[in-house]
């Protein structure tokens, strides 16, 4: 089957009837720590002062296109949008590493994710926003890989993202949605993906996080 159609086919049927994990019942953390690692360095992914998330926070990992290109010890798993999303919070690319807290403001905001099963490198994402004002609102959609503590000799766990979807939802409107097959990379293990999606207000203020839970 031509690998071009795949995305097609995922998203031929509902995602709802197909969801294996969804964030139905799984409570949003009140603030969310973004570490972000050079992938210039790999001594900072086994570093042992590696922060690690409070009570009631959510830690994700990002790996940062580094100055060696491919020759970067961590190129593998290295994101352009690592990068704009460090540009977003007003910071820099690291040499070495960076982490930065972020507080969601007020209520939270309800934001609904679904992921269906991996099908030809590809899996079936699902996000929307329903009835949470008419915005407009800055949404990113990350495939993270669940890595487990000594995961390539990380002294913390860490939710590594693997693939981002930053929907446009910048025009106001009562709710939003978007569908998106996203492309599983090489050397992720799809049992150990989940969704984390981060909102944000016209003013960067974080308004959601939501994340996902698998049933079986």
């Amino acid at each position: 089957m031509p690998a071009r159609l795949v995305p097609a086919l995922l998203l031929a049927l509902p995602l709802a009837a197909q969801a294996l994990c969804t964030s139905d019942g799984v409570a949003q953390p009140g603030a969310l720590l973004e570490r972000f690692v050079s992938a210039d360095c790999a001594d900072c992914w086994r570093d042992r002062a590696t922060p690690e998330p409070a009570a009631g926070s959510f830690a994700i990992d990002w790996v940062v296109p580094g100055t060696r290109g491919d020759d970067a010890p961590l190129a593998a798993v290295a994101l352009d949008e690592a990068t704009e999303r460090l540009a977003t919070l007003g910071r820099s690319a690291p040499q070495g590493s960076d982490a930065v807290f972020g507080r969601r403001q007020g209520a939270a905001v309800g934001l609904r994710l679904a992921q269906g099963d991996a099908f030809n490198d590809y899996i079936g994402t699902s996000i929307e926003l329903k009835s949470a004002g008419r915005g407009p609102w800055q949404a990113w959609l990350l495939l993270v890989e669940q890595l487990p503590a000594g995961t390539e000799g990380s002294p913390v766990e860490r939710h590594l993202v693997r693939n981002v979807f930053r929907p446009d939802w910048s025009q106001p409107a009562k709710g939003h949605a978007d569908g998106r097959a996203m492309q599983i990379h090489d050397g992720a293990k799809p049992e150990r993906l989940r969704l984390v999606a981060v909102l944000a207000d016209s003013r960067g203020r974080i308004r959601a996080i939501s994340r996902t839970a698998c049933s079986g």
